[in-house]
């Protein structure tokens, strides 16, 4: 099925829970970042957490950029998400090989590493966005995710990410739930949750018995009556154009795009998150540069 997240509330208004199946847009990272298992089941955990929290925004424009810096030999994981759970991302090091953990998962957490922080910036188009940021614990992702919530956001929350990657390195299933408890919850709330959340298991598992988003929350609330809010599709979506590219050359200030133009004539930009690249002629440059200098 195609890719799609799920916005959900239990009936009695105590829990509030978003699931995402994002197989097709992991697959497409995966292709354009040419990343092996390990980079491709840290990017896509990150791109499936960043499209939960970037649909819960409100407004046109508004965006969540998820950064990762562990410390890893991964490097760092950018990712960033519109108001509509559309998202691309990037990986410093798509090409890692690391062996396996002993339970034969793969090594995200040694991968990303622990020596470092998670943040997160909310876009709301004022002037500040809003930036959270919490030390790693585990580098798996769900967990400092969880650990986000809890320490900046003071809400109580448990969240599971996976990707599951085939035999031919193509992705199998992916997505990822993220359950938060509303003002009020009480202590029997929280047990069932927990109890939920253990008896569901692994994503990756939930998933690949059954890519519906809306299938896995159900098991994980198999203990409340579930509200279905909304159900919308996710894609992977680069808004990158050549106007954009265009403003990043004239950022360069005068002096340096001289000094470019001097150099090496003409320029091709590449799209650090979907790889599309665009030519400048020399000429082309030499207008913009006459614009500057107007």
């Amino acid at each position: 099925m195609a890719d799609q997240l799920v916005r959900a509330i239990t009936t009695d208004g105590m829990v509030k829970a978003t699931a995402v199946s994002t197989r097709e847009l992991t697959e497409r990272a995966r292709q354009i970042h040419r990343t092996l298992p390990v980079a491709t089941a840290a990017l896509g955990r990150t791109l499936a957490a960043a499209s939960m929290l970037g649909n819960a925004l409100k407004g046109d424009g508004a965006s969540v950029t998820l950064q990762i810096r562990g410390g890893g030999p991964l490097g760092n994981v950018l990712v960033v998400s519109d108001n509509e759970g559309n998202v691309r991302g990037t990986v410093d090091n798509p090409a890692l090989d690391i062996p396996l953990r002993p339970d034969g998962k793969l090594d995200v957490g040694t991968a990303v590493g622990t020596d470092g922080t998670l943040t997160v910036i909310r876009d709301l188009n004022m002037k500040e966005p809003y930036v959270g940021s919490v030390q790693l614990l585990s580098g798996e992702i769900a967990d400092d995710l969880a650990s986000y919530f809890v320490e900046s956001e003071q809400i109580p929350s448990a969240c599971g990410l996976g990707v599951l990657v085939d035999r031919d390195q193509s992705v199998r299933c992916a997505g990822g739930y993220l359950i938060q408890l509303l003002p009020g919850a009480d202590e029997d709330t929280i047990i069932k949750v927990e109890g939920g959340v253990l008896a569901a298991g692994a994503v990756t598992g939930m998933l690949d018995q059954n890519p519906d988003p809306e299938a896995m929350l159900r098991t994980i609330l198999s203990d409340f009556e579930v509200e279905i809010l909304e159900k919308s599709p996710i894609e992977y979506r680069c808004d990158c154009s050549r106007e954009r590219m265009e403003r990043a050359l004239i950022s360069l200030g005068p002096d340096e795009l001289e000094s470019l133009i001097e150099e090496q004539g003409d320029a091709e930009l590449s799209c650090r998150f979907c790889d599309q690249k665009q030519y400048f002629t020399k000429e082309q440059l030499l207008d913009l540069l006459k614009n500057m200098r107007k």
